[in-house]
């Protein structure tokens, strides 16, 4: 990767403008650096190199723009909601781009490029530190996701941060009871009704909301697969046991993350297709894979569901 003479990078390859300007660089060696793709502006006044730009995924993308706005904040903030969520490492759908921020003096928030500021009563243990970064707890980031998203996108984080161990139902509950009344958060009791940290992603949950939503048997998230010995030898991510019907859903990383060392992508896939005998051939049970383009034809999704567990050959 190409440096530049004077700089010296932090563990997250950002610098603000003043430290370019600070080792030599001026306003035209910076526009040429952009211009031959050395630099990439992260948001105005905070750049780092192109090439680690483009090795980031989206989250990792939006993580770095957050830290840029906290490097330029002009008064107390820490990252709250979907932008804490990223830092906890927890599931955010669909939220946009934004970067939230929490204003910890009192005072009016706004609303400007790219950043969302929330005013609020902030007391000790709404705040954290999370590799030197100031967010909003576990808990906190819980109930502001409620006030700020629906249902649905509400609890694929609160189900991240419940799986995650960064918060539970009561306390939750217990901090929701303690402020002054909100009435964006009066969806809370629907969301902590739902909420099951066995759910372990977006997509995952999302198929929970799906069933609910057309009304179908709801499934058990988890659900442990043992052999004639009692053995656990695999884990399904969801099941209707009597109706001898389970579930996993096939999302964008699922087998990035199953890959073992020196495995390719046809390994992993052949592999998962011998779980799936070996779950099938202990059980009796049918099988139904979900991916994330069947959550955009939820219709035809819930009447393959609803088939397989009444035991019907699905519509064409």
């Amino acid at each position: 990767m190409n440096s530049i003479s004077g700089i010296d990078l932090r563990h997250d390859n950002l610098f603000p403008t003043r430290e370019l300007l600070a080792a030599g660089q001026t306003d035209k060696s910076i526009a040429a650096m952009l211009q031959a793709d050395v630099l990439h502006r992260v948001r105005h006044g905070a750049y780092t190199y192109a090439a680690h730009w483009n090795e980031l995924d989206e989250v990792e993308k939006r993580m770095l723009v957050a830290h840029a706005v906290l490097l330029n904040a002009r008064a107390p903030v820490a990252l709250a909601g979907p932008s804490a969520a990223d830092v906890f490492g927890v599931p955010v759908w669909q939220m946009g781009e934004e970067v939230h921020l929490a204003r910890l003096d009192g005072k009016a928030g706004r609303r400007e490029a790219g950043r969302v500021e929330h005013r609020g009563h902030t007391v000790c243990e709404d705040l954290t530190i999370r590799n030197g970064i100031p967010v909003t707890s576990g808990t906190r980031t819980a109930v502001d996701m409620i006030a700020l998203a629906d249902t649905e996108h509400a609890l694929v984080t609160v189900n991240g941060l419940l799986h995650a161990k960064e918060t539970s139902i009561e306390l939750i509950q217990r901090r929701l009871e303690s402020m002054t009344y909100d009435p964006h958060t009066l969806n809370a009791p629907v969301v902590l009704g739902l909420a099951d940290g066995r759910c372990e992603s977006a997509g995952e949950t999302r198929t929970f909301c799906l069933c609910r939503r057309h009304r179908l048997p709801m499934p058990i998230p988890q659900v442990e697969i043992r052999n004639g010995s009692g053995k656990v030898v695999a884990r399904v991510d969801f099941a209707w046991p009597e109706l001898g019907v389970f579930a996993e859903f096939d999302g964008n990383v699922k087998y990035l993350r199953l890959r073992r060392p020196g495995e390719s992508i046809e390994q992993v896939v052949l592999r998962e297709k011998r779980r799936e005998e070996l779950i099938c051939g202990l059980t009796g049970w049918r099988c139904i894979r979900i991916i994330w383009a069947d959550l955009h034809h939820a219709e035809r999704t819930a009447a393959r569901i609803r088939a397989t567990l009444d035991g019907l050959p699905w519509a064409a």
